[in-house]
């Protein structure tokens, strides 16, 4: 462990030096630079408010920042993991030329998407206070979710980076699933709905929904399930576990198909 440990610090300022790169490229060519990741948020959950509070008679005072929470969470996720998914390939150049742990490329990945959501919950703490829902010490419960949400995300990267190197179908592929995910996340409805209807399991199943359930529940005062944190912990912890070793087994094997 320590060997991994002294190697990783080796090169630490490498990664950092892919993260900053990372936010830079995402906004290199936008006029609004990383403003944008303040009025994305907004813009959209405006839209979906409309069609989903107005159109659906949810007219509930905090509807906006029920949609937002979500949103977030899982727009990070989605971000990371496309992200993390063509790493590996989109750093081919340097692969090829000099000697870097290939792991820091979907890391990097992961890290910065998460600075960007990180400053775009700013938008959320200020939605909190149109919609009545002011923040509280029980709030810095939410990096709970968020850490497990991290793990998730590198877990599955890994796995997609990999995957990726030798099957580019994987990148249309993974657009399909987020859209299985995403719905499956209760981010724009009530997920009482879909649990009377029999097809609670969906639910259930889904780690990232119980993440952003137990986000919301922090934020809104509700209680917190237990049991889904721990599921959705235990589910990250695994496909981290899984991802490590899989990325190890085949990163000698990059080289040839890349």
């Amino acid at each position: 462990m320590k060997k991994y440990f002294d190697n990783f610090w080796k090169y630490h300022y490498l990664l950092y030096e892919l993260v900053k790169k990372g936010i830079k490229l995402k906004y290199r060519r936008s006029y609004l630079g990383i403003i944008w990741s303040l009025l994305e948020p907004i813009l959209t959950t405006t839209v979906l408010t409309i069609i989903f509070g107005t159109l659906f008679g949810n007219d509930s005072k905090t509807f906006p920042m029920y949609i937002l929470t979500g949103r977030l969470l899982y727009s990070y996720f989605s971000s990371s993991t496309k992200g993390a998914l063509k790493s590996i390939r989109q750093h081919s150049g340097m692969i090829k030329k000099v000697y870097v742990p290939k792991y820091l490329y979907p890391l990097s990945s992961i890290l910065y998407n998460y600075v960007i959501f990180f400053i775009s919950l700013i938008v959320l703490v200020l939605l909190g206070f149109y919609c009545g829902v002011f923040p509280t010490l029980r709030w810095f419960a939410i990096f709970l979710p968020l850490l497990i949400l991290l793990v998730l995300s590198f877990g599955v990267g890994m796995i997609l980076a990999t995957v990726g190197v030798f099957f580019r179908d994987m990148e249309y592929l993974w657009e399909v699933a987020l859209m299985l995910i995403m719905y499956s996340c209760a981010i724009f409805y009530y997920p009482h709905r879909l649990l009377k209807s029999g097809y609670s399991w969906v639910l259930t199943i889904n780690p990232l929904y119980a993440i952003i359930e137990n986000a919301r529940a922090i934020l809104f005062g509700d209680p917190i399930n237990w049991m889904s944190m721990l599921y959705a912990a235990v589910f990250s912890l695994v496909c981290l576990l899984i991802g490590l070793i899989v990325f190890r087994h085949n990163q000698d094997k990059f080289i040839l198909k890349i």
